[in-house]
C-alpha cells in the first residue's frame, strides 16, 4: 500500500509541474526534491508515470520548467559528487536523476530549437568557470562510476582516516575488472552493477543525440557527447576503457555450468556487458579523423580509439580474442537439457566491437589470423548469416534492417580476414561441431561449412541481400588456392551457382551479373591449379556438368539471341509444376527450416543436379600464391545499400529451391530495367572469360573418364 501512495505522490507530481505554465522557481527545492526523492525506485515508473505526451507539452507549453528540471537534476548529481555520495539516501538520488534524465533528454534532442541547451552554463555560473552543463553532467557520470561503496568496492581500510574524496581519487585503481592492463579483479556485488548499469544508461541517452540530426549534418557536425568523453580533458577515459573492455571479455554467461541456473538466479552482469559493449561501439565510431588517407598511421583526439590501437601483448590479445569468442558461440551451444544455458543476445554489437577491434589494432588482426580460435569466429558468423538470410520475422521494416546490417558486418570481417593466407589454411581443419543450422549435413572441413552457407545464402536469401554476392564470391576467390579437399556437397554447390549465374536471360539482364560468372570461374581456376590433387570431389563435379562449361564458351552474342532470352524470361510469370516440386535434404540436428523469403522476385530455374556418392579425398601441395583482391574498395563499394522501399508490390509466384533470388522491385532493377545489352557489350567480356584452364582439364580428363565408364 505504502508503495501504491508513494507512486500516487510522484505522479501528483508530475501533473502539477506539467499543468503548470507559470514559472516554477529554482530555489524552491520542496516542489523539485518530490522528483528524486523516494517516491520511484525503478525506471519502468519513471516510463509509466511521466507519459512521452505529457513531456511535449512541458516543453512546448513551459520551456523554463522543462530547463529547470534538468537543471536541478544535473545540480543534484554535482553536489552528490561533491559529497562523495556516501549515503544511501544520496545514492538514491542519483539513481532517480539518472532515470529521470534518461527519460527527458531523448525529448529535449528531437527539438532543434533545444540543441544548444546543454551546452549552455549552469544558471548563476556564467562568470566563475563557465562549464557546459554537458561537461558538467558528463563529468558527474564519469566521477559515479568510480564512486568507492557506490559503483566499486572502496579501497580503504576500516579505521579513523577520512574517507576519500572522490574528486581526487586515482580511478586506475577501481578498474572494474582484471584484464588488459590490470590485473586485480573487483569483488562482485549485484547492487554495483546495478548502479553502474544505470550510469552507462544515462551516459548512452547523451550519445544518442546523433540520431536526432539530420544526415546532412552527420559528417560535419561531431557528437560533443562522444568528442568530451573520450578527450584528454576526461581524467577517467583509461580506467574507463580499461573498465568496460575487461567487463565485456571476461563476462561468462554459462559460469560454472549448473543446469537452468540462469532461472534460478538473476545475473546483474549481462544488462552491464550489454550497455558496456554498446558505450564501446559507440565511442569507437567517433573517428575524428576518418578523412585522412589510410595509409598515415595518425592518433586522432579520440583516447579510446588511441587506447584500443596501442594493446600489444600476446596475453591481452588472447584474453579479448577468448572472450569475444566465448560470447559468439553462446547461443550455439547445444545441451541435452532443453534451454538449460543461459544464451545471451547481443551478438550483432559482439560482431561491429570485433570489425572495430581489427580495424584500428592490426596486431589484434594478425593475431587472430595466425591463430586457431579464428574458427571461433567463423563459425558464429557463418551461423548467424545463415539464420537471418531469409524472413523468419516476416522481415518488417524495422527488422530488415537489422538482419540486413548484421549480414553486412558478417559478410565484412570474413572479407577482410579471407585477404591473409592463415584464414584460408586454417579452413582445412575438419569441421566437427553440431551447431544447429538449416543446411545439409556433410563430413569436410570448415571450407565445406562456408561454401554451404554462401550457396544458401545466394539461392534462398531475402532479396536486399542481393548486393552481397559480389562480395561472397570474392570471399570464396580469395581463400580458394588453399582449400585442399572440398566435400561433393560442397563441389555440388559450387557448380549450382555456376549453372544458375550462366543462364543467358540472367547475363544479359544486368550491366554487371557477368562478373558473378568471372569470380566462379577463378575459384575453379585457382583450385585446379594450386589444389588439383585432394580437390577429386570437385574435378568429377566439373566432369560430369561440363555441359555448363561448354554453353558458356559457345554463349551466342548476336542481337536477335540476346532480345530472344530476355522476352522468353520476361514472359515466365507463373512457376512450372516442376519448379514447385522441393529437393528434400537431411538437415542439422536442431535446427528450423528458414521461411522462404516474401515473393516478388526472379526466378532462375535450375537443373536438379543428380546426387553423387562421395569419392576418396587426397592432400596436395601447399598453394603457390593468391588472388589479388582489393578488399576496402570491395567494402566500400557494398557498404550503400538502399533501405528506402518500405514497401514492395508482391507477385503471386514461388520461388523454387535452389533458385536465385532477384530483387525485382528494387532501386537497383529501376536502373537496369533501361539496359539495353548490346553483341558488342555480350563479346567484349565473353572473350575474356578465363575457361581455358577448365577446358584444357575437360580435354584431357573426359576422354579417359569415359573410357573408365565404358
Amino acid at each position: 500500500m505504502g508503495n501504491v501512495d508513494t507512486k500516487l505522490n510522484f505522479r501528483k507530481a508530475v501533473v502539477q509541474l506539467t499543468s503548470k505554465t507559470q514559472v516554477i522557481d529554482v530555489s524552491d527545492d520542496i516542489f523539485w526534491d518530490q522528483f528524486w526523492s523516494e517516491n520511484v525506485c525503478n525506471i519502468q515508473d519513471i516510463f509509466t508515470l511521466i507519459p512521452a505526451s505529457e513531456i511535449r507539452i512541458l516543453r512546448e507549453d513551459a520551456p523554463s520548467n522543462l530547463a529547470t528540471f534538468c537543471y536541478k537534476a544535473v545540480e543534484k548529481l554535482v553536489k552528490a559528487v561533491d559529497s562523495s555520495c556516501r549515503t544511501q539516501n544520496e545514492q538514491q538520488t542519483v539513481l532517480n536523476c539518472c532515470r529521470l534524465l534518461i527519460r527527458l533528454l531523448p525529448y529535449i534532442f528531437e527539438d532543434s530549437d533545444w540543441k544548444g541547451f546543454f551546452w549552455s552554463s549552469l544558471p548563476g555560473k556564467e562568470n566563475q568557470d563557465n562549464i557546459p552543463l554537458a561537461h558538467s553532467l558528463l563529468n558527474a557520470i564519469c566521477d559515479l562510476l568510480f564512486c568507492p561503496d557506490f559503483t566499486v568496492v572502496t579501497n580503504k581500510k576500516p579505521g579513523p582516516d577520512k574517507a576519500e574524496e572522490l574528486q581526487s581519487i586515482d580511478s586506475c585503481e577501481y578498474i572494474w575488472e582484471a584484464g588488459v592492463g590490470f590485473a586485480q579483479s573487483q569483488p562482485r556485488h549485484p547492487v554495483l552493477d546495478s548502479n553502474r548499469t544505470e550510469l552507462l544508461k544515462l551516459l548512452l541517452t547523451c550519445f544518442s543525440e546523433t540520431m536526432y540530426n539530420s544526415s546532412t549534418n552527420l559528417s560535419v557536425t561531431p557528437n560533443k557527447w562522444i568528442q568530451y568523453l573520450t578527450s584528454s580533458e576526461n581524467r577517467h577515459a583509461l580506467p574507463m576503457f580499461t573498465s568496460l573492455l575487461n567487463t565485456v571479455c571476461a563476462y561468462d554467461p554459462v559460469g560454472f555450468g549448473v543446469p537452468y541456473n540462469h532461472l534460478l538466479f538473476t545475473d546483474s552482469l549481462e544488462p552491464l556487458v550489454d550497455v558496456a559493449l554498446q558505450i564501446l561501439i559507440v565511442t569507437l565510431d567517433h573517428d575524428t579523423n576518418s578523412g585522412v588517407n589510410e595509409d598515415e598511421v595518425v592518433v586522432g583526439d579520440n583516447l579510446f580509439i588511441n587506447y584500443l590501437s596501442r594493446i600489444h601483448r600476446d596475453e591481452d590479445f588472447q584474453f579479448v580474442l577468448k572472450g569475444i569468442t566465448r560470447l559468439l558461440n553462446n547461443p550455439l551451444m547445444q545441451t541435452y537439457l532443453p534451454n538449460s544455458t543461459k544464451k545471451v543476445h547481443f551478438h550483432q554489437e559482439l560482431l561491429v566491437f570485433f570489425w572495430k577491434l581489427c580495424d584500428y589494432n592490426k596486431k589484434f588482426l594478425y593475431f587472430v589470423l595466425k591463430s586457431s580460435d579464428v574458427l571461433e569466429v567463423l563459425v558464429p558468423i557463418l551461423y548467424h548469416l545463415n539464420d537471418s538470410r531469409a524472413d523468419q520475422c516476416s522481415w518488417y521494416f524495422i527488422d530488415i534492417i537489422a538482419r540486413v546490417g548484421l549480414m553486412h558486418i558478417g559478410v565484412f570481417i570474413l572479407l577482410l580476414l579471407s585477404g591473409e593466407r592463415n584464414f584460408g589454411v586454417r579452413l582445412n581443419k575438419p569441421y566437427t561441431a553440431t551447431v544447429p543450422m538449416d543446411i545439409p549435413v556433410f563430413t569436410g572441413t570448415h571450407a565445406d561449412l562456408l561454401v554451404t552457407v554462401f550457396h544458401k545464402i545466394i539461392t534462398t536469401g531475402h532479396q536486399r541481400l542481393q548486393p552481397l554476392f559480389d562480395c561472397l564470391l570474392t570471399i570464396l576467390v580469395n581463400v580458394s588456392p588453399y582449400l585442399k579437399t572440398l566435400s561433393m556437397v560442397a563441389s555440388t554447390k559450387l557448380l549450382h551457382l555456376l549453372e544458375a549465374f550462366s543462364t543467358s536471360w540472367f547475363l544479359f539482364s544486368a550491366p554487371t551479373n557477368h562478373h558473378l560468372v568471372f569470380f566462379l570461374l577463378e575459384i575453379f581456376n585457382n583450385i585446379i591449379q594450386y589444389q588439383f590433387d585432394g580437390n577429386s570431389n570437385l574435378v568429377y563435379t566439373i566432369i560430369r556438368k561440363r555441359q555448363v562449361f561448354h554453353t558458356l564458351a559457345n554463349l551466342p552474342s548476336d542481337c536477335n539471341t540476346i532480345t530472344k532470352s530476355l522476352n522468353k524470361r520476361q514472359k515466365k510469370h507463373m512457376p512450372s509444376n516442376r519448379l514447385n516440386e522441393n529437393v528434400n535434404e537431411t538437415t542439422m540436428e536442431g535446427s528450423h527450416p528458414a521461411q522462404p523469403a516474401e515473393p516478388g522476385t526472379l526466378k532462375a530455374s535450375l537443373l536438379d543436379i543428380p546426387d553423387i556418392e562421395n569419392m576418396t579425398e587426397k592432400e596436395s601441395a601447399h598453394p603457390l600464391s593468391s588472388p589479388d583482391v582489393d578488399v576496402n574498395k570491395t567494402i566500400t563499394k557494398l557498404e550503400v545499400v538502399s533501405n528506402d522501399q518500405r514497401s514492395q508490390t508482391k507477385l503471386e509466384s514461388i520461388v523454387p529451391k535452389g533458385g536465385i533470388r532477384i530483387a525485382e522491385h528494387s532501386n537497383y532493377i529501376n536502373i537496369i530495367d533501361h539496359w539495353i545489352p548490346s553483341a558488342e557489350w555480350v563479346y567484349q567480356w565473353k572473350s575474356k572469360l578465363p575457361l581455358q584452364t577448365i577446358m584444357r582439364l575437360l580435354q584431357v580428363l573426359v576422354p579417359q573418364v569415359e573410357k573408365i565408364w565404358d
